[in-house]
């Protein structure tokens, strides 16, 4: 459950948000919703979702001025967003991408269109949630079949290390703290003990090393680990 993908939907009109939200959660994403441009916000920063589906017409803040907040952040600027307009013309999209929208999808739309399009976005972010095949040096984490080997060597992880390995893999060198850690792996709704992170990554490095070559774990003091 932990490793659930998280969509927020930014959607004024009730029926759409529940359909979307509806079709979201039975391909197995956590979704977060909100009515209006400013709860869009908030609940961004209250949980960072992994993708956003944000609608452009909305009363007082409008999708184009939470899309533009969103991407001159730094802590928010790599989170996609997928722009809903009932605008079709070019220079509406064009508008819609300049902002900083990741992608374009003018209502009415197909709602399976729309989730592969999440997902394409989220093959970007996220790859290990959509089955991707991960690599790092020598190591080979294959998301699909729950696999790892290392130089050819295959690896035996236990569940929370191949989640906290497909994390490290899917941005090498992003330095994670204990606290970022904690939400992605084991998931925001179960009480951990920060260091219980500690346990986890020294099992995992156990692992990496078994069969010789370096550690590829860097912890960074003061602020948590990274790969590579």
């Amino acid at each position: 459950m932990a490793q659930q993908p998280h969509v927020l939907i930014v959607e004024d009109e009730a029926a759409q948000r529940e359909v979307l939200a509806y079709n979201l959660e039975a391909e197995g994403f956590r979704v977060s919703r909100a009515e209006n441009g400013d709860e869009g916000l908030l609940c961004v920063d209250e949980d960072a979702p992994d993708v956003i589906v944000l609608d452009w017409m909305m009363p007082n803040l409008s999708g184009i001025e939470v899309c533009r907040r969103l991407k001159i952040k730094p802590e928010t600027r790599g989170i996609p967003i997928i722009m809903l307009s009932a605008r079709s013309e070019e220079v509406d999209k064009v508008r819609g991408l300049e902002t900083g929208a990741d992608d374009y999808v003018v209502k009415p739309y197909s709602v399976s269109e729309l989730m592969a399009r999440v997902r394409t976005q989220l093959r970007r972010v996220r790859p290990a949630t959509v089955g991707q095949v991960l690599t790092y040096d020598d190591i080979v984490l294959d998301a699909e079949t729950h696999r790892v080997t290392r130089d050819d060597n295959p690896l035996k992880l236990g569940p929370t290390e191949f989640r906290l390995l497909s994390t490290f893999m899917e941005k090498p060198g992003r330095v994670w703290s204990r606290d970022m850690l904690l939400d992605r792996v084991w998931g925001r709704d179960i009480y951990v003990d920060t260091r219980t992170v500690d346990v986890h990554v020294g099992r995992l490095r156990k692992v990496l090393t078994q069969h010789g070559g370096s550690d590829p774990v860097r912890t960074v003091r003061g602020a948590g680990y990274a790969l590579g």
